[in-house]
């Protein structure tokens, strides 16, 4: 394989349920499904953790959240643990980044070259209230989810526009320098992480009537597992939903901004094209997590469910498999060691005892024997959950809660939980042993909590984070925090 270009495309909280080439005909995604039909398409793709600092930490760096920290919201990333843009960089590539990275600070070496229309955390600090993991707070800015759906423009389609724009004239500017060893651009948008006020032509798309109604979403149907009501109890941004009209709006905004998203990502790919570097560069597409949207009464991310947990992953130019599915898992740790086989750069020392593969192998056939892992210790939660994919079966341990199981392969929507059953207590015990080879749970949990019981002592302790307040989302760079 010889060195390419690698150009990297990144949108927040997608659903990978929310697009045409997974499956889903009422999506409108004609640009990603292209690239899925001319390239290979992961279907059993996960973040290594459902909430955006630590996603992105784990996607920056290759490596686990409980190997390197970053736990929550209110741990961003600050280039202390190599990634792999530092690792480019440092080698004599031109690492570009456009858009949202969620880190601390651009006062931090973040690993880029360059880093344009960066968006970080609010103040350097990012969510603190997310530090405070018993007798969860109620999430003040929960009502911006309901409050925002419909048809309309706000700050994150704007500055999509902005990021579409600056990366096409970014490809045209790098055709037209000369280089000395391949780059690699790193665009990553916002859409269609809430609000979800969408363009009005791509709301335009969608009959909210028609789309599907969120599964499980009656009072009597939703999951009493002790782990998903302490986040319904907190981030209750279904109570803020007013009938029957007001949830399908919000499906439908969703829909849009998927649609919205695919357009933006359309004008990437087409001036890759245009610029006459197609041939010499692989594309990634993946988002940093899914979202609930609905689901069980649930918005949002932060849960093992599928909605989000999984993500899309597809991987396609000159050295990826046309029209191609693998059903391998894989996860965002696969990226580092995949950006380095484009580039050219092998692997150091330490980064091959990273728990990745380059996904160039798995395009090819390549079926590593490997636990897979998913975790989370953030908002929303009182305890840690860590979740590994045991051929058709998924498993999910919560430190002192019971844990769940569900089979993907007879049950794809996650409808029956065998999490107590006892005739799977065989398969369950096989998945936590394999979760224990990768990391000790309650251990990691120990860690986590005293990690942000400090953090939380030098904010002022639990009374000051809460009156700080919820930002519910974070601002595009230039505009006003508003915590109300």
């Amino acid at each position: 394989m010889q060195p390419k270009n690698m150009l990297v495309l990144m949108s927040d909280e997608h659903n990978k349920k929310i697009l045409g080439c997974h499956g889903n005909a009422q999506a409108i995604t004609p640009n990603i499904d292209a690239l899925a039909a001319c390239g290979t398409r992961f279907t059993n793709a996960y973040c290594n953790s459902p909430i955006c600092i630590p996603a992105r930490a784990t996607f920056a760096t290759g490596q686990y959240i409980n190997q390197i920290g970053y736990w929550d919201n209110a741990d961003p990333y600050e280039g202390t643990v190599p990634s792999w843009h530092h690792r480019l960089r440092d080698t004599g590539h031109e690492a570009v980044s456009i858009g949202k990275l969620h880190f601390r600070s651009d006062d931090d070496d973040n690993g880029f070259s360059e880093s344009q229309l960066a968006m970080h955390v609010v103040e350097g600090l990012g969510d603190l209230m997310g530090l405070v993991r018993e007798d969860l707070p109620v999430r003040g800015g929960a009502y911006k989810i309901a409050r925002s759906a419909g048809p309309g423009e706000s700050e994150y389609t704007a500055y999509d526009r902005d990021i579409t724009m600056a990366a096409v004239q970014w490809l045209k500017d790098a055709a037209a320098r000369s280089h000395d060893k391949p780059w690699t651009l790193f665009v990553s948008w916002v859409c269609p992480h809430f609000p979800l006020t969408a363009p009005q032509a791509f709301y335009d798309l969608y009959d909210p009537d028609a789309l599907p109604w969120p599964k499980l979403y009656g009072a009597d149907e939703r999951p009493d597992h002790p782990y998903v009501r302490d986040y319904a109890g907190s981030c209750n941004y279904d109570d803020h939903f007013e009938g029957e009209e007001h949830v399908r709006r919000a499906v439908a905004s969703y829909y849009a901004l998927c649609s919205f998203l695919d357009d933006n990502i359309g004008q990437v790919l087409a001036a890759l094209v245009d610029a006459g570097l197609a041939d010499d560069t692989n594309v990634m597409y993946t988002s940093d997590h899914g979202d609930n949207l609905g689901s069980r009464g649930l918005w949002g991310k932060s849960m093992m469910y599928e909605e989000a947990a999984a993500v899309p992953m597809i991987l396609a130019g000159p050295d990826v498999p046309a029209g191609v599915v693998r059903d391998a898992p894989v996860t965002h740790v696969d990226c580092y060691p995949t950006f380095m086989e484009c580039a050219g750069e092998p692997l150091n020392e330490a980064e091959r005892a990273y728990p990745g593969q380059s996904l160039f192998g798995l395009a090819n056939g390549e079926e590593p024997d490997r636990t897979i892992l998913s975790e989370y210790h953030a908002m929303g939660s009182t305890t840690g959950a860590f979740m590994i994919r045991e051929g058709q079966y998924k498993y999910v341990h919560y430190v002192g809660y019971p844990p769940q199981l569900f089979d993907l392969a007879a049950d794809p929507e996650e409808l029956v939980d065998l999490g107590t059953d006892p005739a799977h207590a065989e398969i369950r015990a096989t998945c936590d042993a394999k979760l224990r080879a990768v990391c000790d749970p309650e251990d990691v949990d120990t860690r986590c909590k005293a990690r942000q019981g400090s953090q939380l002592a030098r904010n002022g302790g639990r009374n000051a984070v809460i009156t700080r307040g919820d930002l519910g989302y974070s601002p595009p760079p230039g505009l006003p925090v508003d915590f109300r």
